[in-house]
């Protein structure tokens, strides 16, 4: 999915004339962050199975999953409690 996401944005430099090397000035030289090298996926849902589902099925449970037509504020006065 990564690997999808790069080639489209490759697609977009090009189709305007840029390339990686022109947006270092703008956005810096990529580099990893250190603090999330060990971060991973792993047991957070079956083997093989969706990701992107287990992760909306836990926000579900915890009530941080917006709801249709819901605003960001409406999700977060939701979960403090001070509305509906």
């Amino acid at each position: 999915m990564a690997d999808d996401a790069v080639e489209v944005l490759r697609a977009l430099w090009a189709a305007e004339g840029q390339d990686a090397d022109s947006l270092d000035p703008i956005c810096g030289p990529q580099k990893d962050c250190k603090n999330m090298t060990g971060v991973t996926f792993d047991g957070f849902a079956e083997p093989g199975s969706d990701v992107g589902a287990a992760w909306r099925e836990r926000l579900a449970r915890e009530g941080k999953l917006r709801r249709e037509g819901e605003t960001v504020g409406d999700l977060i006065l939701r979960h403090s409690g001070e509305r509906g």
